[in-house]
């Protein structure tokens, strides 16, 4: 990866959606989001929506460079976060994770657009796009398979860690893309 080049915190933005770095100040409006229990049902941690449990996550996301608050472009409200992260010695990958959203905005064009935006950002600089999720978060897997997401153990026959959590790893990569992202667009 160009790592000089490579922005983990772009402002990001199309027709649904604007991305920008998460910031300090966030923090009152995101846990509004990350407060549903039902949010955080299916993932390893799932008991996220405890405020001292949070607020961890909420430093190490501001501490990681790379954390995004997802905001409604329409009603112009913090909907979620996610994050761009470089994952040591795999060079030519980006992951793309710790993504979540308001219910509300499950189920639709959100998490598609928010995804295509940051997977179109990185593909520009990478070859690779990682997702690691936990085995079982069905709808986080649901949604990166909608998207074309690869299930995978390696990457260029480098063996990938899967992490203490029990997850397991997507790819999309920039040919893949490159053929099928109009099925994805939103507009």
């Amino acid at each position: 990866m160009n790592t000089t080049a490579f922005n983990l915190q772009p402002y990001l933005e199309n027709e649904l959606l604007i991305l920008r770095p998460l910031k300090e100040g966030d923090f009152d409006n995101l846990y509004k989001v990350a407060s549903d229990p039902l949010v955080w049902e299916q993932h390893p941690a799932s008991d996220r929506y405890q405020l001292n449990v949070f607020e961890q996550l909420f430093k190490d996301a501001i501490s990681s460079k790379g954390a995004f608050a997802v905001i409604d472009k329409n009603s112009s409200i913090i909907i979620g976060s996610t994050r761009f992260h470089a994952i040591e010695g795999i060079p030519n990958a980006i992951e793309i994770g710790w993504t979540f959203l308001a219910r509300e905005y499950w189920g639709g064009r959100y998490n598609t657009s928010m995804k295509c935006l940051m997977i179109e950002y990185a593909l520009g600089f990478v070859e690779n796009i990682l997702f690691y999720i936990g085995k079982d978060n069905f709808r986080s897997r649901k949604a990166v398979e909608k998207i074309g997401g690869e299930q995978i153990e390696a990457l260029d026959g480098q063996p990938l860690d899967l992490r203490k959590n029990g997850t397991v790893i997507y790819k999309i990569t920039k040919k893949w893309w490159s053929l099928n992202h109009d099925k994805f667009t939103t507009s």
